[in-house]
């Protein structure tokens, strides 16, 4: 399915994709969990390609991120991928009530209309005239004369005319960056987790696994091993998370597949130094634990010869 994705971002069409992840590769394990598509959602498509992901943390955050994927991808004129995971989607949780508000109206992003073409507004489908990279765009019969265009998965210039003249298509190519950069502005962001005393060690964490990354966070404080922690909702990637890493000595990756995907991308796209970070991988098909997780910081932290920071008594 990679090229009609890749269609839907080089000619710029609202699609959301809910990715439900389970063990690779091929049929590999069907029925079991894993965070094992990260990167290949977030560059689907042949070509240089970037998109935008939502990592909900349990069937509350499902609906609503849902929700929010679609005033995403209507605002953004991209696909957004939902990407759940089999543990989310086969297993039971406890999560808040799924309430929907009937006052909430979808947000469809830049669209012309016909008062609009009639003033004279310049129209161009892939034209940006606000510096964010995002075009407006019409939808079918808004004008009898005016408004039109050809959508194509081809190179074209401004105004959706096939074009095959390298500035034209560096320029879309160049527009489509700069919108995806604006897009760290509208997803979710991340969610801080300080701990109880100064920590000198983050981690960053995402979807399924928050259930036992909170439980671990404080059995690791119980043996005085203090950890901050991130977890990580949207990829494009916010600034805050390359500030976290730096006001760390290390900080630990913690996700539910083979390759550290979330690290790659983290070093790819938020051009984080790799020896910052330390992965801590789990892909067994089987849900993380927090017995796991405090295991492995456990044991990483002791091969540090990093002595625990004691609680002060007066606290």
């Amino acid at each position: 399915m990679s090229e009609f994705v890749g269609l839907a971002y080089f000619a710029e069409i609202p699609a959301v994709i809910v990715d439900v992840q389970r063990g690779g590769p091929s049929t590999g394990m069907p029925t079991r969990t894993q965070q094992s598509d990260v990167l290949k959602c977030a560059y689907l498509s042949h070509g240089d390609t970037k998109h935008v992901l939502l990592f909900p943390e349990d069937p509350h955050e499902c609906f609503t991120m849902a929700a929010d994927s679609l005033d995403l991808a209507e605002r953004l004129q991209t696909p957004v991928f939902l990407m759940t995971d089999l543990d989310i989607g086969m297993n039971n949780r406890l999560c808040k009530p799924l309430v929907w508000d009937d006052n909430r109206r979808y947000d469809r992003g830049k669209v012309m209309t016909a008062a609009m073409l009639d003033s004279g507004k310049e129209f161009g489908r892939y034209l940006d005239v606000d510096g964010d990279g995002i075009p407006f765009r019409t939808y079918p019969g808004t004008h009898e004369t005016k408004g039109a265009y050809f959508t194509r998965g081809t190179s074209k210039n401004a105004y959706a005319t096939y074009s095959e003249a390298g500035a034209d298509y560096q320029y879309n190519m160049q527009r489509l960056l700069k919108k995806h950069d604006f897009a760290k502005t509208l997803v979710p962001k991340p969610v801080l987790i300080p701990a109880s005393s100064p920590a000198r060690f983050g981690a960053i964490y995402y979807g399924s696994t928050s259930p036992s990354m909170n439980e671990a966070l404080e059995a690791l404080a119980q043996k005085n091993i203090f950890v901050n922690a991130l977890r990580v909702r949207a990829f494009p990637f916010a600034d805050e998370i390359a500030d976290f890493v730096q006001s760390h000595s290390k900080v630990f990756v913690i996700e539910q597949n083979r390759d550290a995907q979330l690290r790659t991308l983290l070093v790819n796209e938020a051009h984080i130094n790799p020896a910052s970070l330390v992965s801590i991988l789990h892909y067994d098909g089987t849900p993380i634990t927090a017995r796991f997780i405090t295991g492995e910081i456990s044991q990483i932290v002791s091969a540090l010869n990093v002595r625990p920071i004691k609680k002060d008594k007066a606290a």
